[in-house]
């Protein structure tokens, strides 16, 4: 899969994501911190790439339905900041995506 890292997230998920087989690139590399939802979404639609996410207010559904982009994940986790994510795991064989599963916080 191709995946995009909002400016919110830990970087490290960035070589979590690629070495579960994925194509991953952040926001920061791309000199995008602070760049509006609708350029982001516009970016990640061109790029079609899933945007991973900390922000609620790019995963609103109102304002980006789905069908309208590849796909956002919303992480909430129990604590907040970029360092409270969790690492991205290979599930199985065909890199399935777990984050967090080890400890019941995610699936």
């Amino acid at each position: 899969m191709r995946f995009k890292l909002d400016e919110n997230l830990r970087v490290e998920l960035l070589d979590d994501l690629r070495a579960a087989g994925h194509e991953a690139d952040g926001l920061r590399d791309e000199g995008l911190i602070g760049a509006p939802d609708d350029v982001v979404l516009d970016l990640v639609r061109r790029e079609h790439r899933v945007l991973l996410t900390l922000d609620k207010g790019i995963a609103d559904v109102r304002a980006y339905p789905p069908g309208t982009h590849a796909g956002i994940v919303l992480f909430r986790p129990p604590a907040a900041g970029r360092g409270a994510t969790p690492p991205v795991r290979a599930a199985s064989p065909g890199n399935a995506l777990r984050a967090g599963a080890d400890r019941g916080d995610y699936w």
